[in-house]
Order: structure tokens, then C-alpha cells, then sequence
């Protein structure tokens, strides 16, 4: 059984984008199965998602960030300020309605996602470097994520920063810290090893409901609204985040970081933590603005799209060192 569990597992995780746009695809045509994942329900989800990265990481991660704290910060500020001002920015271009310029400035202001590791382990990058930058960011995103989404959206809409700092203290740090604990107390245990083999499958299944979930709620108002509602939202996810990955890159030129590290900077400012932009929008904005979360919804299913299809692309490049290189 347990073999079986880890072949489907590795199976997800290898395909990743391809189950999560089956599942979108599906819940268009039968948006009633996943109209159970809302509300807590939808909160505990994000909660195992977040306890499956905790899993991930042990005490030299953490010596990582001590370690190597330049690195880690240049990437960390480039990752809270060229996603939110580019969310902000799209919003002036394409002259959103309040709801959809929430919900791009709500996935704009989230922290690293959380499969950025897994595409920076697949794209041959620079993967204690991409913990390091998910690590950081996730920390800081129940003081930061808050402050920006009151700066960028506050104006026309009332922000609930302290409720929205509470959510993230506890749907993405307590279940961080549940799983590094665990990580940390049972790293030896065999059984305990082997239940954590199945995690990155768990993942992709829960990033999955979250996606159904959210298209479940929407899907009445997209279809109310047209198909032109859906291309316009892309056409603003799809920029956003593919300036992500351009600028990321380009900030690692910037500071002579190695390809590998290149990559993974690409990667980490590109692919945003959707899924908890998602339980934001859920949460403070959808009974006032509820088309807010729309590009959540568009953004959990195209960040692991396309940053599946950018770490093939960076995985088929070859590279040589160069001196200056970090």
C-alpha cells in the first residue's frame, strides 16, 4: 500500500499542472463537486498544504539563512516589491473593476508558493536557496501581506489588516512550525520517513480542491459574466506573472548570481502562494467583492502551469560557471 501511495505521489508531483487544469476543467462542467471546499473547510486544506512545506525542512535550512543572508534578503525584497507594484501597475493598464484589482493585488502581496521548491529542484536550481526565500517570505507575510494589500487596495476598499494577519499567522506559520517540529523530532523514525514520502502528493491533491473549490464559487458569476470576464483575468495573470519570472531573473543578473541561483529567483518572484491569496479573498473580500477571487482562482491553476513548463525550459539550457558567479 505504501508503495503504492509513494508511486502516486511521485506521479502527482510530476504532473502536477496537468491534474490541476483536469481538475478546473472538470469542476466547469460540475462545479457541485467541489462546493464543500469553502470556509474552514477551505482554511484546513491551505493549513496541510502549508504543514506538507514544513515537512520539508530541517535545521540546515535554517543554518542556510544564517549562513547566507544577502542572498536571501535581495531575493525576499524583490519578492515584495516587483509582484505587488506589477499588480498594481496591471490594474492601471487594463482598467480592472475593484473586485478583480483585489484579487491580482491579494496573489501580488502573498509570499513564494509553495510548490517553488519543488520546480526549483526540477529546473536544476539553486533549491536550499529557494527554501531559504519561501522560508523567509512566509514569515514575513503576516506582517508584510497585510501592509501592502492595505497600500495597494486601501484606497478603494476597507482592509481588515489585523483579521488578515491572524489568517496567515495561522493558516501558514502554526502549520510551518507543526511540520518542522515534527520534522525535526521523528527525522530518524522510519515509519515517519515514509509517511512523509506521500506529502508532495497530498499537496498537489489539496492545491487541487482549492482550485475546484474556488471555481465551484465563481462559476456562476463567470458565466453570468461571459467569456470575456475569463480572458481578461488570464490575460492579467498570465502578465503578471510572467513579468515575475523576466524580472526575477533579471534582478539575479543584476547581482551576478549563479544560472542555478538565477533560476530559482526567477521561479520564487514568479510563482506566488495563490492558494492562501484565495483564502484571503474568501474570507475578507468576496461578500463585498465577489469576483475578487476570480484571479485567485485563475493564479492557483496557471502558477503551476506554467512554472512547470518554466523549469522544463531552464532544465533543457546548459550552463557554465563564470567567475564572479555566487
Amino acid at each position: 500500500m505504501l508503495n503504492i501511495l509513494q508511486r502516486l505521489s511521485r506521479l502527482l508531483s510530476t504532473y502536477t499542472s496537468l491534474f490541476i487544469i483536469a481538475v478546473a476543467v472538470i469542476t466547469l462542467f460540475l462545479p457541485e463537486a467541489f462546493l464543500w471546499v469553502k470556509g474552514y473547510t477551505q482554511t484546513i486544506i491551505l493549513g496541510i498544504i502549508m504543514l506538507t512545506m514544513g515537512l520539508t525542512l530541517t535545521t540546515a535550512d535554517f543554518r542556510i539563512l544564517a549562513s547566507r543572508p544577502l542572498d536571501i534578503v535581495i531575493g525576499t525584497i524583490a519578492q515584495f516589491t516587483i509582484m505587488p507594484l506589477m499588480a498594481y501597475t496591471l490594474t492601471v493598464v487594463f482598467g480592472l473593476s475593484t473586485d478583480l484589482a483585489i484579487g491580482i493585488i491579494l496573489v501580488g502581496c502573498c509570499p513564494g508558493g509553495v510548490s517553488s521548491n519543488i520546480m526549483s529542484y526540477l529546473c536544476r536550481g539553486d533549491v536550499a536557496f529557494s527554501i531559504g526565500m519561501t522560508t523567509v517570505s512566509t514569515l514575513l507575510a503576516p506582517f508584510v501581506t497585510p501592509m501592502l494589500v492595505l497600500l495597494l487596495a486601501g484606497q478603494t476598499v476597507d482592509v481588515d489588516t489585523y483579521g488578515m494577519f491572524l489568517n496567515i499567522l495561522i493558516v501558514t506559520i502554526i502549520p510551518v512550525g507543526v511540520g518542522f517540529l515534527l520534522n525535526y523530532l521523528l527525522q530518524e523514525n522510519k515509519s515517519f520517513q515514509n509517511v512523509r514520502s506521500t506529502m508532495p502528493g497530498l499537496s498537489v491533491i489539496c492545491l487541487a480542491c482549492i482550485v475546484g473549490g474556488v471555481i465551484s464559487a465563481v462559476h456562476d458569476s463567470l458565466i453570468s459574466n461571459g467569456i470575456m470576464l475569463f480572458f481578461l483575468t488570464f490575460a492579467v495573470v498570465f502578465c503578471h506573472n510572467t513579468f515575475g519570472y523576466l524580472l526575477g531573473y533579471s534582478i539575479g543578473k543584476v547581482f551576478h548570481f549563479s544560472v542555478p541561483k538565477r533560476r530559482t529567483i526567477s521561479i520564487e518572484v514568479g510563482m506566488q502562494n495563490a492558494g492562501l491569496a484565495t483564502n484571503l479573498a474568501a474570507t475578507f473580500f468576496m461578500a463585498t467583492n465577489p469576483l475578487s477571487i476570480v484571479p485567485c482562482a485563475i493564479s492557483c491553476a496557471w502558477h503551476s502551469i506554467s512554472g512547470t513548463i518554466l523549469a522544463g525550459l531552464f532544465a533543457k539550457q546548459k550552463f557554465a560557471m563564470k567567475k564572479g558567479d555566487l
